[in-house]
């Protein structure tokens, strides 16, 4: 047996299944297989304790938010920003900042919508959609910047340096299109601080197995019903 190629071949998969158990259990990969796996339900065709996934379109219901980078009005915002770590023969990025930020918002689906109860039992997947570098030769703007001061943080070390960072940033915009796996529960939406014209709403929290995972990628948005795919829900 060839022992000089049965070395490298076993490392080389040892290095690929570490890459895979990283991509398998990172934070986009879990919410989108969750969300892909749920079963689908129109808002309209819950019963309080269904646990489901719905999608409809984003609603403010107070100001929005302003996305900190892109100055987006937004619902819902995350941010992360990561610095590359040199340890002489390689290099990997290293995560420096992770920030979430949530407005008041629903999921309107027609004349039906539906609201996250407890944003701290959330997990999410937001496309970021906008991504922004500074680095040698390359300074942060005055945004980036101002940003980075917020978490106590330079875009620059000691030496007056820049340091290579990279920002990412996923919003949910107004009529947006997103989804969201929830047990539901019908109320009032004066119960939950929301506008009394809003009627009765889907109001939508954890279990004590799993939280609410929500994401605004198009591959969890659609929704079959009765084997057919559908987005109407996510449309009008």
């Amino acid at each position: 047996m060839n022992t000089e190629f049965l070395f490298p071949t076993f490392f080389v998969l040892i290095v690929a299944g570490v890459f895979f158990l990283q991509y398998y259990y990172s934070r986009k990969a879990v919410v989108k297989r969750k969300l892909k796996k749920a079963t689908g339900m129109k808002i309209s065709s819950f019963l309080s304790g269904d646990i489901a996934k719905v999608a409809g379109k984003v609603e403010f219901v107070d100001n929005p938010l302003i996305a900190p980078l892109s100055g987006r009005r937004c619902a819902y915002y995350y941010v992360l920003v990561e610095q590359q770590v040199s340890t002489g023969k390689s290099s990997h990025w290293k995560k420096v900042i992770e920030e979430e930020v949530s407005g008041t918002f629903v999921i309107r689906d027609g004349r039906y919508r539906a609201h996250i109860s407890n944003h701290s039992t959330l997990k999410t997947y937001l496309v970021q959609d906008m991504q922004y570098k500074s680095g040698f030769y390359n300074d942060a703007t005055e945004t980036l910047e101002k940003y980075l001061q917020t978490h106590d943080m330079r875009s620059e070390n000691m030496l007056g340096f820049n340091k290579t960072l990279r920002y990412k940033e996923g919003v949910l915009e107004k009529d947006e299109c997103m989804a969201v796996v929830g047990r539901g529960e019908w109320k009032n939406a004066s119960e939950v601080n929301l506008p009394d014209s809003f009627g009765k709403i889907l109001v939508l929290s954890s279990t004590d197995e799993e939280p609410i995972y929500l994401s605004d990628d198009p591959d969890t948005v659609e929704i079959t019903y009765n084997g057919l795919p559908e987005v109407e829900a996510a449309i009008k």
